[in-house]
């Protein structure tokens, strides 16, 4: 009889580290009563307790802290004791201050905690809101980079995703208006109304309404606090379908920036001969969604990008010139592309971007030769 065995669960490297620091804490608190034998009675280490409980209220958490500032406490009164001097005005002002420092420090560490908390809620929405793009889509290769403008939060307001047809790859790109965190809700919506509806064989126009549609809905869904200003929310995005067996990319922008083509050593950026409102705006537009046509053969890249890169000001004010800049990369694939413009702007932009950043680099491959199944004979 085969015996069902439970697998060992996995270390957890935070809670290694978290006892790590605890028993470096332990230590130094204990060395302090040792160490006060040994100095001259004028020389006090009480202060030096501060420290790990200050160690352990930034890099571990409020639990630990509060644990931590205990055992300082009780290092201090054995201090004192040692030297029968725990009823004295000196080690009961260093007993004070210590008992005060510490509640500052633990009450610190319980809001390093809250936040660490949220930031950890926040990625794990992003890897289910901004799903990695593939590395291969049909005849497309794909490279992508993003970078959300508020610190430490993995996800804003720029979007993209890409979606496989019987026939084609389409692939959206946009930019919520805002910034950081407070734009995820948005960014979902457009995200969840792509997916549900861009892998159907329904033309570009069709889904780009439908877009529309579900953008308009969501913006104005009742209970939303901030329906009210659904004015004022909006989407820019740029939708664009490759087919498979066809060398053109069929464009929609919906007032997005433009893509730029890299063909046979030149870069061009690919404007929209009829431009529609932003998503979410819809009912600004008179004639629905046109797309324009545009040649994209075999070993054509395109890049498509959000304002978060145009927009990006050096120490002079000064905007990133991408179409300048994307000349010397006429004879790179996507990924190096991307490596491009993500390090050009860290170096355009060394005190940081002031909006979210997202790029798509995608080439078209030569196609692949058919297999033909060798002929078998067959003996009569």
């Amino acid at each position: 009889m085969w015996a069902r065995t439970r697998p060992l669960p996995a270390q957890n490297p935070a809670s290694s580290r978290d006892h790590i620091w605890t028993a470096v804490a332990v230590g130094l608190i204990a060395l302090v009563p040792i160490a006060d034998l040994f100095v001259p009675d004028d020389v006090h280490l009480a202060h030096a307790l501060v420290l790990p409980v200050a160690l352990i209220a930034v890099f571990v958490g409020p639990r630990r802290a509060t644990f931590t500032a205990t055992l300082a406490v009780l290092a201090l009164v054995a201090a004192g004791a040692e030297r029968m001097t725990l009823i004295s005005e000196s080690v009961l002002v260093q007993l004070v201050c210590l008992m005060l420092l510490s509640a500052l420090l633990v009450a610190v560490s319980r809001t390093l905690d809250r936040r660490r908390h949220e930031l950890v809620g926040l990625r794990r929405v992003s890897e289910a809101v901004l799903r990695p793009l593939p590395q291969r889509a049909g005849p497309v290769s794909i490279a992508s980079a993003y970078r959300a403008a508020e610190i430490g939060s993995p996800v804003g307001g720029d979007l993209y995703a890409v979606a496989r047809t019987a026939d084609s790859t389409r692939l959206l790109i946009g930019d919520v208006r805002g910034k950081g965190a407070a734009s995820v809700a948005d960014t979902e919506l457009v995200l969840g109304a792509f997916r549900a509806a861009a892998h159907r064989q329904s033309p570009l126009p069709e889904l780009v309404a439908s877009l529309e549609g579900s953008v308009r809905w969501g913006l104005n869904e009742p209970g939303d606090a901030a329906a009210g200003d659904a004015a004022e929310r909006f989407v820019t995005a740029a939708v664009l379908e490759i087919p498979d067996d066809e060398p053109y990319v069929h464009v929609v922008s919906c007032g997005h920036l433009p893509p730029l083509l890299f063909h046979e050593g030149s870069v061009t950026a690919l404007d929209a001969t009829d431009p529609a409102p932003p998503l979410g705006l819809g009912a600004l537009a008179d004639g629905g969604y046109t797309p324009t046509t545009f040649p994209f053969e075999p070993g054509d890249r395109l890049l498509v990008y959000t304002d978060g890169v145009t927009e990006a000001r050096d120490g002079k004010g000064e905007f990133y010139p991408l179409l300048e800049r994307a000349a010397a990369w006429t004879g790179h694939l996507p990924d190096a592309i991307v490596r491009a413009v993500t390090s050009e702007l860290r170096a355009h932009a060394a005190a940081g971007l002031d909006d979210d950043m997202a790029v798509v680099a995608v080439r078209r491959d030569e196609p692949r030769p058919a297999v033909v199944p060798e002929a078998v004979a067959v003996s009569g």
